[in-house]
């Protein structure tokens, strides 16, 4: 009997042990796999910083290079009077280079933008850096048109200068468009967002518009849309019922509303909490009586 007992326990300690080096087998398994996975996601954030910091230094590079430029200029303008046909000649040379390096960095500053959107490394630094870049651009066109504007008051007209700033001038003329394009588009989302609808009858009023059926409040999709009025959350925090009683078919947190009577008996709604009254709802339901 001892002997039977003791094959029995040595049969399940075996069978127990073959479990549990199948169940470590199996999570080995599992946290290779993750192992491999997050091994492979971070290669790919390396290779994408890597990528996004070679164009961040050829644009440094390229506002270097304007730089030495604008600083030949400065020395040349003022010997422009001595020997004007040759100094007018270099500054010439040396516009069309800054102009061409202008351009290629706001390429690569717009590559630079939409890689860091495309790419999973939201980096703040690095999107400041792109709008330092930006802004650098900006200035850059800037001491373009003092300089023609300067070369003008001396009667020093220069072909290359006076292209550079009628393209800079386009530039602006687009970024503005672009910019007034994203304004609208925002704004047309912050109305979106902002937007609400309401409608209060009686019982009878509210089913002839398929609002409430069976007594069930816009279960019915061929409800009438335009018996509703669209509001603006953040300006309507009152609606006047006209009647002497009134309640709520639409669910809206408790607290985030009063029904109180006007001086004239009726009611009305005063919304006190407008981000959590709308929250759960952007369709306000009254029924009046």
């Amino acid at each position: 009997m001892k002997k039977l007992t003791f094959l029995f326990v040595s049969m399940a300690i075996v069978l127990l042990s073959g479990c549990n080096s199948k169940t470590q087998q199996k999570q080995a398994n599992t946290l290779r796999t993750e192992n491999d996975s997050l091994r492979s996601e971070l290669t790919k954030k390396n290779a994408d910083l890597d990528d996004m910091m070679g164009t961040f230094n050829d644009i440094q590079e390229g506002f270097r290079q304007i730089n030495v430029a604008q600083e030949r200029v400065d020395l040349t303008r003022g010997r422009i009077s001595e020997n004007a046909a040759s100094a007018k000649q270099q500054i010439a040379n040396d516009i069309a280079f800054i102009t061409k390096t202008m351009n290629a960095n706001r390429q690569r500053i717009a590559e630079l933008q939409q890689k860091l959107k495309r790419s999973n490394n939201n980096s703040v630094q690095l999107q400041k850096a792109i709008e330092s870049m930006q802004a650098e651009l900006a200035e850059k066109g800037k001491q373009i048109e003092s300089l023609q504007a300067e070369l003008a008051a001396k009667n020093i007209r220069i072909q290359e200068l006076d292209n550079a700033v009628t393209e800079l001038k386009g530039d602006k003329e687009n970024l503005t468009n672009e910019n007034q394009a994203k304004a609208n588009t925002v704004a047309q989302q912050d109305r979106t967002i902002n937007t609400a609808w309401y409608v209060f009858g009686t019982k009878s009023e509210l089913k002839a518009q398929n609002i409430l059926v069976k007594g069930q409040v816009l279960k019915n999709s061929n409800y009438d849309k335009s018996y509703f009025t669209q509001i603006d959350i953040r300006t309507t925090k009152e609606i006047n019922l006209y009647a002497k009683r009134a309640n709520l078919l639409t669910s809206h947190p408790a607290g985030s509303y009063s029904l109180e009577k006007d001086e004239k008996g009726q009611m009305v709604l005063r919304i006190t909490n407008p981000s959590e009254f709308w929250s759960v709802s952007r369709y306000l339901v009254i029924q009046v009586r």
